[in-house]
């Protein structure tokens, strides 16, 4: 028995080792989004700086077509992982109407099946407007995600980070309320390009974790959008274009292919893999 407490310290040495391997090994991933497919060709040269690409399943915020419609197979081909997006109401179409969250939610669900993204996928319901939701937001929330859920799919919400003050005094972000209310039953991609903690239109070999954000629940973090918030981003704004756009480097901002930028701890955020 005496080569038992030698044995101890060179298990737990290969434990903290193991451990500290995987906390080094650990690798967030960069991604984009924007309403209007950027073309195929585009695609292919995006492909070398990003991980994944937002993905509409129906038409985008002031769109009357998407674009994006039936790329599906070529984008997986190339390798590219997603995060589908359906675009949500806002509160001035739900005010005083029928709910549409279940029908909203059974159409996310149709698309994404004739897209051809597996059962089980993420599918994010884009919620544009800040602060605090109101009981018909809430509602229709709640209503998209359990028909998202019964059509064999997982529910996820795009919402904003940012702060807004209540009349109290207090603070609520958009994430924070919808997560005190429905917890785990969303995955949350958060939108804050607030800098800090935002670093704005920025490419860092070292990308900051989805958390970093403000919300530690955040799957997905959107820190830079196109054009900028200058309300939000005036100590970053020399990392944006002098249009007021985030592009990547190396291509001719004249192609006009700005972009919303993302990192997220998976290179297939919603899952379709």
């Amino acid at each position: 028995m005496k080569f038992i407490p030698s044995i101890k310290p060179l298990l737990l040495c290969l434990l903290i080792a193991s451990l500290s391997a995987a906390l080094a090994a650990q690798t967030n991933y960069l991604g984009f989004d924007r309403n209007l497919y950027p073309g195929d060709a585009a695609m292919k040269e995006l492909r070398h700086t990003f991980a994944y690409t937002g993905y509409w399943l129906g038409n985008p915020p002031g769109e009357r077509v998407n674009s994006w419609k039936g790329k599906r197979t070529m984008l997986a081909k190339e390798g590219w992982g997603f995060l589908l997006l359906f675009n949500g109401r806002d509160y001035a179409q739900l005010k005083g109407r029928p709910n549409p969250g279940a029908r909203d939610g059974q159409a996310a669900v149709r698309s994404s099946a004739a897209e051809g993204f597996r059962r089980g996928s993420i599918l994010f319901l884009d919620q544009e407007q800040g602060g605090r939701m109101l009981p018909e937001q809430k509602k229709y929330v709640i209503a998209w995600a359990e028909a998202v859920r019964r059509g064999g799919y997982r529910p996820g919400i795009y919402c904003s980070g940012i702060e807004v003050k209540e009349p109290d005094g207090t603070t609520i972000t958009t994430a924070r309320d919808l997560h005190d209310s429905l917890g785990d039953k969303l995955v949350f991609w958060i939108a804050n390009d607030a800098c800090p903690p935002a670093p704005g239109c920025a490419y860092p070999k070292q990308l900051p974790a989805p958390e970093v954000s403000g919300a530690p629940f955040a799957e997905v973090w959107q820190f830079a959008q196109s054009p900028r918030r200058k309300e939000f981003t005036a100590s970053c704004a020399t990392t944006y274009n002098k249009d007021g756009n985030c592009y990547v480097p190396g291509v001719n901002p004249k192609l006009g292919l700005h972009l919303d930028l993302n990192v997220s701890r998976v290179p297939d955020p919603s899952q379709t893999r």
